[in-house]
Formats: structure tokens, C-alpha cells, sequence
């Protein structure tokens, strides 16, 4: 099928990534709330425990056998422990992200 309708391949995601970003309005500003926003949330909403878990494997790429052994728990605790602070970022970001970003712009918006 040399002479096929439609491109594969590397060149053919190339090819859509510079046609996403051409037809895409600039969202730098949301963006950036939404970061703000998520570092905020990681400090005040998830416990301390969450916060340890989440960062040692977003920030610094452990996986959860190596972060249960670092800590000295089962890999199935360190799997439930992400799980319910991604849901806890994931509700705040959801359901509290207008009130956050009312805060944080003084109401501006």
C-alpha cells in the first residue's frame, strides 16, 4: 500500500503537533493559574503523607516499589496513598479552581 490515503508514522504526529499549535488560541495565562493553582493545592489540600508520596513520584521519578522501600510500607499502600491525593488535586482543582483563582486575581476576572 504504497500510495495510501493517510499518513503514518513520526512525521505524520509532527505534522499534527504544528497544526494543534497553529489552530490553538494562547492559553499561557491559564496555564499558569492552573500550575499556581495545583502548588497551592498540593500544600493545603492533600495531607502530609499524600504530599511526600505524590512528590517523591511526580518530582523525583520513583516508581512505588522503590518508594515503599525508602519508606518502609507495602507497595499496595504507596499505590492507595497517590491514588487518594490525585483524587483529592483532581476535586480541588475541579470544584475550587473558580474560588482559587478568584484569590489569587483579587476577584479581577
Amino acid at each position: 500500500m504504497a500510495n495510501t490515503r493517510y499518513r503514518r508514522g513520526s512525521a505524520y504526529a509532527a505534522d499534527m503537533a504544528v497544526y494543534a499549535r497553529s489552530i490553538s488560541s494562547d492559553n499561557s495565562a491559564q496555564l499558569g493559574r492552573l500550575k499556581k493553582n495545583l502548588v497551592r493545592a498540593l500544600q493545603e489540600d492533600v495531607t502530609d503523607r499524600q504530599r511526600e508520596f505524590l512528590l517523591l513520584y511526580y518530582a523525583q521519578g520513583l516508581n512505588m516499589r522503590q518508594i515503599g522501600e525508602r519508606l518502609g510500607v507495602d507497595k499496595s499502600t504507596v499505590s492507595r496513598t497517590i491514588k487518594r491525593g490525585e483524587a483529592r488535586l483532581r476535586r480541588c482543582l475541579r470544584y475550587g479552581a473558580g474560588n482559587l483563582l478568584e484569590e489569587a486575581d483579587g476577584g479581577r476576572e
